[in-house]
């Protein structure tokens, strides 16, 4: 109990606020209203597992909302080329790990501080896609959307998927010598190089992964709507960046799971419409949102100094 207390307090906080929600605003749980709600947390979800190796691994990537435009575009642009879904999707995830395999190489091999080397990329990307389309929306073909299914069987095939891949990875993070390395890598990177761990590559890992996983964000946000938009990125980073941290991911590194980050991200995504259905006024949720982060942080600060 007191390993996962991070996650359990998470999870505790988010039972209130449903618990609340079941008393004051009881059609909040009307199914399909629900069911597109946490449809649409999908690709930030699938994000969020690679931030979470990212921010494990003591680094950061701040360019996931710029890779995320670029990638929806490029699965755009091809859908409405007419070829076939499978190769709409790899397209997306191999241009999302092209972006990803950039960053990994200047903070791994270079020793570039990561903050300074995703920030110059996101803005890099940021640009380049703002040239590129000029805000132009895209029409995709109706077999697109929602992979050519019912919106309701779409959204359940979308949120199965998606857990499901928590679950993998999760396992993966805690049994494979893979996701073991990373953990080592986060905790201290010379001693983990000292047991025959190469950070470099571990960490060129996460990065090359951080990319592929946010191309299979972008398709699965485009496959929700006729259309897509250039900008459907744009605050990506700080969404998926924020659930990793009240989730109980260690900004220090080396700390934290994804099954704190599940959590966590639906706190934070379900602020608002909790709100709205309270009838309180909208401009609270980013008040909210930043109390519960800095609590979260300051948890995290309190727990290392205990530690000590």
């Amino acid at each position: 109990m007191k390993r996962y207390s991070r996650e359990l307090t998470v999870v505790a906080a988010l039972a209130l606020l449903l618990i609340a929600l079941a008393i004051f605003a009881p059609h909040f749980f009307t199914p399909q209203p629900l069911l597109s709600r946490f449809a649409a947390q999908t690709p930030a979800l699938i994000a969020a597992i690679g931030m979470t190796l990212v921010i494990i691994s003591r680094q950061i990537d701040i360019s996931i909302g710029s890779q995320f435009g670029i990638c929806a575009v490029t699965a755009g642009l091809l859908a409405a080329a007419g070829l076939p879904l499978p190769v709409v999707i790899l397209a997306a995830i191999g241009a999302g790990a092209a972006m990803g395999a950039l960053n990994g190489l200047l903070v791994a091999w270079l020793g570039l501080p990561s903050i300074v080397v995703t920030l110059a990329t996101m803005v890099t990307w940021q640009e380049g896609l703002r040239l590129w389309q000029q805000g132009r929306l895209l029409n995709l073909p109706a077999g697109m959307q929602w992979f050519g299914l019912s919106q309701t069987a779409g959204q359940t095939l979308l949120l199965v998927f998606a857990i499901g891949l928590v679950a993998a990875a999760a396992w993966a993070m805690r049994h494979l010598a893979a996701g073991r390395r990373v953990y080592a890598v986060g905790s201290d990177a010379e001693a983990a190089r000292l047991a025959g761990i190469d950070p470099r590559r571990t960490t060129f890992g996460v990065f090359l992964l951080m990319g592929a996983l946010t191309g299979l964000a972008a398709v699965m946000n485009v496959v929700q709507s006729p259309q897509v938009q250039p900008t459907s990125g744009d605050g990506l980073e700080l969404k998926v960046i924020a659930a990793c941290v009240v989730g109980g991911v260690a900004v220090s590194g080396g700390r934290g799971t994804l099954w704190g980050v599940f959590p966590g991200l639906l706190l934070l995504a379900n602020i608002n419409p909790a709100l709205t259905h309270l009838h309180v006024q909208a401009y609270w949720e980013k008040a909210i949102q930043g109390l519960v982060i800095l609590l979260a942080v300051v948890a995290d600060g309190l727990g290392r100094r205990n530690a000590k």
